[in-house]
């Protein structure tokens, strides 16, 4: 149930998908290599080093504006944002202030009640990243820190919004909307690290506000929000004050611990950065041309496919999975939005997989398969992860395809006449199952059913099973 007493606003970083950082040509691509081997005097601050802005970044900013219903000012300016932090080499942030790229805009999600609403997103701006402190052992434990400035400058995209959201929930099917569509805008890879970071701005009706700062994940998010409103309603509940701070959430635990007071605008001593001239880009969005966004995409696969919207909702929530699922649809739509919303996506999160390491010629032959009945549903599971199974770490290519693994396993469909004798078997075994069944308790045959799904591996059909059952029932009887 929505408590409209939480008031609850975000700010979302977003790591940009671009090959060089903002304001040099220094690689973004850095993972996996050694500590500050992707940096430049201009990224480091060197004294006399003056930067040049990607025009690339610029564009990325411009395309989320649009998909997210922003107006483009006539003219925005970059700010330096000055603040003391070790890994900002410079003493201060190259940023955005009071001209950002892109202001007032719209995003739709739904409550918690499932009705729609809008929430308000006050601007976008773009900004650089600064370096990372790289703590050994835990943060809070740590003898001395690293500083690795592979980071400096890379660029980022600053999307604040309303005080609009409700709930930690809410916030979360926020935070899951704007990440797919970002990605549908391939602008953004949710899978590179650090390419999202969340400031939850959070507070009760009539009381200071709290900055929960630096969250590296949607579920993190929803968990911060949590521990606050329970912190802030017992102070209340005490009558206690709640500081204005700045807090630090603590993922592993849970919680959120006092950072340090929260900070002005003016403590930034914002001043227009006098190396970068002022950007006057409002004439090249008409020109960005929008793919097809996450909810035109499901109504298209609703209307398209015949699928459920729930379904469907599932289906294009993640662009990776709409197009996986587009690849495999024509073996039959409403078969492989079942297998694939409903069966391949929860077995391959059990295996940590990505949709990537599955092959989708494999799956519509595992859809062709039902849907031609060779198999039953229960076997087709069995043939999933039998399949999931040899792919993990492998090449996907190389994994065995289901027709093979039907045939190896035997686990073609047979109708309940083929079963006779093992129906009759069970129903020996079982007498007291035989006696309940007998006495009225309906019930006890779906027990016998199970018994004989049990020992043919689920290769008949349960409905088909059920028939023969209980004419081996009542001939037995007779």
């Amino acid at each position: 149930m929505t408590d409209k007493t939480v008031i609850i606003g975000l700010e979302i970083h977003c790591q940009l998908n671009t090959k060089t950082k903002l304001f040099c040509g220094c690689s973004t691509d850095f993972q996996g290599d050694e500590p500050n081997t992707h940096v430049c005097p201009i990224c480091l601050g060197l004294p006399g080093a003056m930067p040049r802005l990607n025009k690339q970044a610029v564009l990325y900013a411009l395309k989320v504006a649009k998909a997210l219903n922003l107006t483009v000012p006539e003219v925005s300016e970059f700010s330096r944002k000055n603040y003391f932090y070790p890994d900002l080499p410079k003493g201060y942030q190259i940023s955005q202030y009071d001209k950002p790229i892109a202001e007032n805009g719209i995003m739709e999600v739904d409550d918690d009640e499932g009705h729609p609403k809008k929430v308000r997103i006050t601007r976008i701006h773009l900004e650089e990243d600064p370096g990372r402190l790289v703590h050994k052992s835990s943060r809070d434990r740590a003898g001395y820190s690293l500083v690795d400035y592979n980071r400096s400058s890379i660029p980022l995209i600053e999307i604040v919004t309303e005080p609009d959201l409700r709930s930690p929930k809410e916030a979360r099917r926020f935070l899951n909307k704007l990440r797919s569509t970002l990605e549908y805008l391939e602008v953004f890879d949710g899978e590179r690290e650090g390419s999202i970071r969340v400031d939850a701005n959070i507070s009760i009706k009539g009381h200071n506000r709290v900055e929960c700062k630096n969250i590296s994940s949607y579920k993190g998010v929803e968990k911060a929000l949590n521990f606050e409103i329970t912190r802030q309603r017992n102070l209340i509940r005490k009558g206690q004050k709640i500081e204005q701070e700045t807090r630090h959430f603590l993922e592993g635990r849970g919680i959120t611990t006092s950072s340090r007071s929260k900070e002005d605008e003016n403590d930034y001593r914002y001043f227009p950065e006098p190396d970068l001239r002022p950007l006057r880009v409002s004439g090249w969005v008409d020109d960005i041309e929008l793919p097809e966004l996450p909810d035109a995409r499901r109504e298209r696969f609703m209307a398209q496919y015949a699928i459920s919207e729930n379904h469907a909702r599932t289906l294009t929530g993640d662009l990776k999975v709409a197009n996986f699922y587009e690849s495999v649809a024509d073996a039959d739509p409403a078969i492989a939005a079942t297998w694939v919303a409903d069966i391949l996506l929860g077995e391959i999160n059990y295996r940590s997989m990505r949709i990537d390491d599955v092959p989708a010629m494999n799956i519509a032959d595992l859809i062709a398969l039902i849907r031609d009945d060779t198999i039953t549903d229960k076997s087709g599971v069995e043939v999933l992860r039998t399949m999931l199974d040899q792919c993990m770490g492998e090449d996907p290519e190389s994994c065995e395809m289901p027709a093979d693994i039907v045939t190896r396993l035997g686990l073609t469909k047979a109708a309940g006449d083929d079963f006779t004798d093992i129906i009759r078997e069970v129903i020996t075994a079982n007498p007291n199952a035989v006696a309940d069944y007998r006495a009225g308790k309906k019930g006890a045959v779906n027990f016998l059913v199970g018994q004989v799904m049990k020992a043919t591996r689920g290769r008949a059909d349960p409905k088909e099973l059920n028939t023969a059952m209980a004419a081996a029932l009542k001939e037995a009887e007779d």
